[in-house]
């Protein structure tokens, strides 16, 4: 049995670290991003390193027929052992239709195109966000509803008139896409329940990327953040993609349908109850 792997958004950062973890685990592994010259250029360079046959594949997240197209090839390769969906966006890159697009619905129809191949030896995870829970994101019912449901033909204008306008701003469109990821994981692991396979999401906090970086210039409540992380400093990409591939290996086989916060304790400091201080 020849094992294949799949990483989005392996071109850089977290998703480039998961496919290093990941040429280790499977025997071909196929790395996706949009920017054709960064993810050949990540392919090559995993290549050299050894381990896995690591081949590049070009597609945009959101691009249905693509997705037929990658399930296909991954079903030529071999048996899908693993997928690490680490694509997105964030909200100083798009406006708000564009974020739930691409970080909630492309999910959705990842997930779709890939869960005909899940077999026994599956394993998912899809990359969420530390933004709900620092948020304290909260929805009514018809709204978690709505949310839960990213593939109907008219998501876009359902989820702006049941969580109001404010859904137009790209930091509440993010948080709001990504507890749609977490709750979407959720639900997939009840769908992946009767092929064997499992899926998680992980949520990661202040991480050093130059997508991060990034956003932590458009906004500065991240620096006030950084401060708070009771390890007092920020994540690693690697430290990121290190939990990716536990969840991913023979190690987790009973983690199934739960979020993964990764965040350094900041959430923690920011949302929990304050420690007593001595006098």
């Amino acid at each position: 049995m020849t094992t294949v792997g799949v990483v989005t958004g392996a071109g850089r950062g977290m998703g480039f670290e998961c496919a290093k973890r990941l040429t280790t685990m499977v025997d071909t592994l196929v790395l996706v991003d949009y920017d054709g010259a960064t993810v050949t250029a990540a392919a090559q360079q995993l290549s050299a390193d050894g381990g896995a046959v690591v081949e590049p594949f070009v597609l945009d997240i959101t691009d249905v027929a693509g997705l037929a197209g990658l399930a296909a090839r991954v079903s030529e390769l071999g048996t899908l052992r693993a997928v690490a969906h680490v694509a997105g966006i964030s909200p100083t890159m798009a406006d708000w239709q564009r974020i739930f697009t691409v970080d909630l619905i492309g999910t959705a129809n990842l997930a779709e195109a890939l869960r005909p191949l899940a077999t026994v030896c599956t394993a998912w995870v899809c990359f969420a966000s530390m933004a709900p829970t620092i948020g304290g994101v909260e929805i009514d019912p018809a709204t978690a509803a709505v949310l839960d449901d990213p593939l109907h033909e008219h998501f876009l204008d359902r989820i702006r008139e049941s969580f109001g306008p404010m859904v137009e701003h790209p930091g509440v469109a993010y948080s709001l896409a990504k507890l749609g990821v977490r709750r979407f994981a959720q639900q997939e692991a009840v769908r992946l329940g009767p092929s064997g396979g499992r899926i998680c999401s992980i949520s990661p906090g202040l991480i050093d990327t130059p997508q991060g970086r990034q956003e932590a210039a458009d906004n500065p409540r991240m620096a006030a953040w950084a401060e708070q992380t009771p390890l007092a400093r920020l994540g690693q990409a690697d430290e990121v993609a290190a939990v990716a591939a536990f969840v991913l290996s023979d190690a987790a086989s009973f983690l199934n349908g739960i979020d993964l916060l990764v965040d350094g304790g900041l959430c923690a400091a920011v949302r929990g109850p304050q420690p007593a201080l001595d006098s």
